[in-house]
């Protein structure tokens, strides 16, 4: 029975509480003054002071995430989040005036998982009525320059899912709260609006920007975070905090602070009320003449504060009743507890404009030379490691559904997608993926992905037995991009199952380590399958140090359907020399039916690049450089470069060298020119046989330090392409902003470090263009970039820094390990393409998701049973080219959470940037749908629902909301940037 909107009334008793778990027709009873009705009353004739009691909980930094929750290593840094939320919970017991807000929901859940069920239902009662408040609801608070979009919802997606079951409508947060973060992407504001929030508060911005919306009254203002979503869809209320999100000079009170107490004592000597009234009128009053309503907020807390809540609590009372006193004498100041949504409703009920902004907060600079910048590429390899994470977490959440309930418990044992599910969430932490915490933290981040990998790895192994009908072992190789598979290396005959998470079908280059020189390759009907052997890179052998012994690498073409997998069988033939081991020199041209790649055979390097569908040449070269970083001495701020700032001390970056050792191999297969430019700098060039991207894997490390130089590495392109200084960058993975140097749409920019100051954060693509060409780099992880020369494009690929920057983490750059005990090795690859500007997304779009979303290869010895299902789809048919499937995973035992997506911006292509309808009954192969009800992105409101404040820009109509109906129940419609979310009701055909 097809139902539509909502599913039936015992479904929707196990999908969620709160918000969503009341049957159709039941209404629920409101017993409960939560949320804005929970507010204080305020005085309109006065400045109303909104206090806000909170904590700043990293999840991870200087400690790890167990030491900050347990209070560990106090050594490092005193901070214990259990001791936090015990003394909060009894301190607001005490008085029901006091207010708290609570951020992270992954450490929440953990003290929640350990309190009686008295104290339960005691925090209960507190949510209930106002007096404990979540903000922001994530499971961190996550970086928003080195994360991806999917990664980011799905943490979002966790946190507010715990809330939404624990506590009901009292427990969703109306208020985005990115207090930490280190600058803001527009991409992030959008995903806020699209989850329901209400309004977006921050601490950080440019300082420069922050002088100029001082004078002007704009820190608070309206976000326009998408350019295709039609307002106010992706319209954002966003306020800028006063003090980051400390409390005013002079009025911290927590046990880690040195500001006096109140002494309320008349009789006492060292009485002070008087002067903390004054200090605190005038403080209050300073503020206002900046902000542009009679109301202002004041942070009360900072990092790992309120573990005394008694102290805060009680000077915060007698701060209120001693202000509030003043009134009778005149003065206009009225302080109240409050939080950002009560300060967000009395700013909505201003009724004012506010100023529009469309483009970002990105690069973040706190002084003139201080450019948070390096952060975008520190730890890439653990950048490259979190990407790879995801990439498996959404094979394995697929996997589950596909391969029903035998997928967590069968053949193999218990599997499960939650383990990895919340290291990918804890890893999405402003001080995780972003790469500024210290080693031992982020060390501890790649444990618990590993850890997760490991139990997803079982969750597979039983799904892929399930959709087989083998009980064939599987094994998975990690290390392949270093050659590395022991039973590849050393099996005879063995075969290769590609899963690909894509909803389209996917051709895709494999590359295993063997020690043979002729194997035979068969696909799914048992056709002969084009391979070659190539011998294993000089870089390959020394970067690997002993943990494979290949010689050679079994290169050959892939393809997957869409959602589903291939089985492809490879044997070892007869060894015999071969002819494809032995090196060409330095080449002129390599070149497929796509594309050409021109070489000086001078100096090894790329020299031009053709597309031949096109006719498209451009003049392309490509080297490798080094900024020397700035270790202060020299510089009048004293500021180096470190784990967040990228300082050089030149603006000129050093050439690792002019020429590049070259050896050539080409095949039917691939061809690739490997370059040498120093012991630590090397890269392949491969152009494989049906591909129209040029593949540059680069290996860079261990960066040299003998000199005592910190060196931050780059690979710049100078191309021929007249950009007139613009650039383009993605917002964490989707939508594109232009960029040009050395401006900021919303202010007069000052610039003070003309190349730290030009870095954006690349997600996963940026580009130049002009009016006939356009070259766009696609990545594999987050980088920084920048465009530094008309025509250029250069990308940081490693940093090795040997000083601190002063932010905190207390710890130099300086990564190394037990493998690399001289310094870290990274290797990544960048994937070029030349189009004409009109279609180019049409390349670079499907492009980059497949580098984000790549297939999971898994491997057997010898071959499955002959009854064995060596292919399947999960899809009835290949999704359209504009539509990704971003989300399929189990919601509970008959529902599966589904994200649709449109992944064209409204102005990127002729072709697919229009509207696109699927038909959700005629998706899948192998499950029947039987209801399906609409929510919000983060998965925690029915989406039809949904309210959010409606906010007026200046100077503009306030926009009418388009509405769109879809064509049926199951035919539902996505439109350029959008994505759709659905709780389908499912069974197994």
């Amino acid at each position: 029975m097809a139902v539509h909107l909502r599913l039936p009334a015992a479904v929707l008793l196990l999908v969620c509480s709160g918000v969503l778990s009341f049957p159709v027709g039941q209404e629920k009873r409101d017993t409960t003054t939560c949320g804005y009705q929970s507010c204080h009353a305020t005085k309109p004739t006065m400045l109303n002071v909104h206090l806000v009691p909170h904590t700043h909980d990293d999840v991870g930094w200087l400690k790890t995430v167990d030491q900050y929750f347990y209070g560990d290593r106090n050594d490092i840094q005193h901070a214990g989040v259990q001791y936090i939320l015990d003394s909060v919970v009894d301190q607001l017991l005490k008085n029901p005036d006091r207010r708290f807000i609570y951020v992270e929901t992954g450490f929440f859940y953990r003290w929640w998982k350990q309190q009686s069920s008295s104290m339960q239902q005691t925090v209960k009662q507190l949510v209930n009525e106002g007096r404990l408040e979540f903000v922001n609801g994530g499971w961190c608070m996550s970086d928003e320059a080195t994360t991806h979009y999917s990664a980011v919802i799905d943490q979002m997606t966790i946190g507010l899912r715990f809330l939404n079951e624990t506590f009901g409508i009292c427990g969703r947060p109306r208020v985005a709260w990115h207090i930490d973060p280190f600058g803001h992407a527009r991409e992030h504001a959008s995903i806020f609006a699209q989850m329901g929030y209400d309004g977006f508060f921050f601490g950080r911005l440019d300082y420069q920007d922050r002088n100029r919306r001082m004078k002007v009254k704009e820190q608070e203002l309206l976000w326009r975070a998408s350019d295709s979503l039609t307002p106010p869809m992706a319209d954002l209320f966003t306020g800028i905090l006063p003090n980051g999100y400390n409390p005013p000079e002079g009025f911290c009170w927590d046990q880690l602070c040195s500001d006096a107490p109140i002494r309320d004592d008349p009789d006492l000597e060292d009485y002070n009320v008087d002067d903390v009234v004054w200090r605190f009128l005038h403080a209050a009053n300073s503020q206002a003449l900046v902000y542009k309503t009679n109301h202002i907020i004041m942070t009360m807390g900072s990092d790992f504060q309120y573990e005394n809540a008694n102290l805060w609590y009680k000077n915060l009372d007698k701060l209120i009743r001693y202000v509030n006193a003043q009134q009778t004498n005149g003065s206009n100041v009225n302080v109240l507890y409050s939080t950002p949504s009560c300060y967000l409703q009395e700013l909505h009920r201003a009724n004012l404009t506010w100023s529009l902004k469309t483009d970002d907060f990105f690069p973040y600079a706190d002084n003139a030379h201080n450019f948070w910048t390096g952060y975008f590429t520190s730890r890439p390899a653990l950048k490259r490691y979190e990407r790879i994470s995801n990439s498996n977490l959404q094979s394995c959440n697929q996997l589950e559904v596909l391969g029903g309930p035998v997928s967590r418990k069968g053949l193999f044992g218990l599997g499960d997608s939650e383990t990895l599910r919340k290291a990918m969430a804890v890893a999405q932490h402003h001080d995780a993926v972003s790469g500024t915490e210290k080693q031992h933290v982020a060390n501890d981040y790649a444990k618990r992905l590993a850890k997760g990998w490991q139990h997803c790895q079982v969750l597979v192994s039983n799904s892929l037995a399930s959709l087989t009908g083998s009980s064939a072992e599987r094994i998975y190789c990690d290390n392949l991009n270093v050659s590395v598979c022991p039973l590849t290396e050393s099996s005879k005959k063995f075969s290769v199952s590609v899963y690909n998470p894509l909803g389209r079908t996917v051709t895709w280059p494999v590359r295993l380590p063997v020690n043979g020189t002729a194997y035979s390759v068969t696909d799914t009907r048992g056709k002969y399958v084009d391979c070659q052997v190539l011998p294993v890179s000089r870089a390959t052998q020394e970067v690997r140090r002993n943990r494979g012994f290949a010689s050679n690498e079994l290169v050959f073409q892939v393809q997957a359907p869409p959602l589903g997998y291939s089985t492809y069988s490879v044997s070892l033939l007869k060894d015999q020399p071969s002819s494809s081991l032995l090196p060409h020199g330095a080449p002129t041209v390599i070149q497929n039916k796509f594309l050409q790649v021109a070489f000086d055979p001078d100096t090894g390097l790329m020299t031009g690049l053709t597309n031949l569908e096109t006719k498209q040449t451009i003049k392309l070269t490509q080297n490798f450089y080094w900024y020397n970083a700035s270790d202060g001495n020299n510089y009048e701020s004293q500021q180096t470069s470190g784990a967040y700032i990228f300082r050089p001390n030149s603006s000129t970056p050093l050439m690792v060298n002019s020429k590049a050792k070259v050896e050539s191999f080409q095949n039917s297969v691939v061809q690739e020119v490997r370059q040498w430019f120093a012991p630590w700098v090397s890269q392949v060039v491969r152009l494989y046989s049906d591909s129209k991207a040029v593949e540059l894997e680069w290996t860079v490390g261990p960066v040299p330090v003998n000199d005592r130089q910190g060196k931050e590495v780059i690979t710049r392109l100078d191309t021929s392409i007249k950009t007139s200084e613009f650039f383009y960058t993605d917002s964490n993975g989707r939508e594109v902003l232009q960029r040009k140097k050395d401006f900021r749409p919303t202010w007069q920019l000052k610039q003070t470090e003309p190349i730290a100051g030009n870095y954006y954060p690349i997600n996963s693509r940026a580009f130049i263009k002009d009016d006939m060409d356009q070259l766009t780099v696609v990545t594999d992880r987050s980088q920084g970039g920048g465009s530094i020369y008309n025509g250029s494009l250069e990308i940081m690929l490693h940093r090795r820094l040997l000083y601190d920057d002063y932010r905190g983490v207390g710890e130099a750059l300086d990564e190394k390990s037990e493998i690399f005990p001289d310094g870290l090795v990274v290797r990544g690859r960048l994937l070029l393409s030349l189009e004409r500007p009109a279609s180019a997304a049409d390349a670079h779009r499907p492009l980059a998701q497949e580098v984000v979303s790549q297939p999971l290869l898994s491997f057997t010895d010898g071959d499955l049973n002959q009854n064995a299902r060596l292919e399947f789809s999960g899809l009835q048919a290949s999704l359209p080219p504009a539509v990704h499937l971003l989300t399929l995973s189990q919601w509970d035992k008959e529902s599966v959470l589904l994200r649709l997506e449109h992944q064209f911006q409204s102005w990127e292509s002729k072709v697919n940037s229009q509207p696109v309808t699927v038909n959700l009954q005629k998706l899948f192969s192998t499950l029947d749908v039987l209801g399906v009800s609409e929510l919000n992105l983060s998965a925690n409101q029915w989406k039809d629902e949904m309210r959010r404040f409606d906010w007026t820009p200046e100077k503009e109509e306030k926009p009418l909301p388009k509405t769109f109906e879809d064509l049926s129940v199951w035919e539902i419609t996505l439109r350029p940037m959008e994505i759709r979310t659905f709780l389908l009701r499912v069974t197994f055909k």
